[in-house]
């Protein structure tokens, strides 16, 4: 389940507990203690702009957003137009609140974004990307937890180009036996 992006959002809680509690079995049935985690990076530090706010770039298939998100309501603005306007669709909508909803930051965050290129499919999955990694320069210690939803990952799947000898990427043109 670790990267899957496409579970429910109880699928990856469920998925975060049980890897933990399988490290709790097997330390109890070696009968070692669990020792604590060593970190051989130093303890990372919030990155905050003057106003408050933590910056990041999302990248999806042609798209590229700009997060800035900061304390609040939970109003989230793209490209100067209110989310419900900008993307109509309520998939799209839910791919922009799934990190508040993996970290249990729900309504906390307000978050200003602007987005150009591609599609709305590719803008959302761009907008997700740069909330989770603006999540994770708010408050390092989200990380793990998004880390293990897979939000942090750019999902690198573009449109494969056009070949010559093709009609379109792998489309052959049409055979004539005369």
């Amino acid at each position: 389940m670790s990267g899957n992006p496409t579970g429910t959002l109880a699928d990856l809680k469920e998925a975060l507990s049980a890897r933990q509690a399988a490290a709790e079995a097997e330390a109890e049935a070696t009968g070692t203690p669990i020792p604590p985690p060593v970190s051989t990076q130093p303890k990372r530090e919030p990155k905050r702009d003057e106003l408050g706010r933590s910056y990041a770039t999302g990248r999806r298939k042609e798209s590229t957003a700009r997060v800035w998100i900061r304390p609040g309501k939970g109003e989230i603005t793209v490209n100067g137009k209110k989310v419900v306007q900008y993307f109509a669709r309520p998939v799209l909508r839910m791919l922009l609140t799934q990190p508040f909803l993996v970290a249990d930051r729900y309504n906390q965050f307000d978050v200003f974004c602007t987005v150009s290129g591609g599609g709305l499919s590719g803008q959302a999955g761009a907008v997700r990307h740069g909330i989770s990694r603006a999540l994770t320069y708010y408050e390092p210690d989200l990380r793990s937890i998004l880390k293990v939803a897979g939000f942090l990952t750019r999902d690198s799947r573009a449109v494969e180009r056009k070949k010559y000898g093709k009609a379109k990427a792998r489309r052959s043109f049409q055979f004539s036996k005369r």
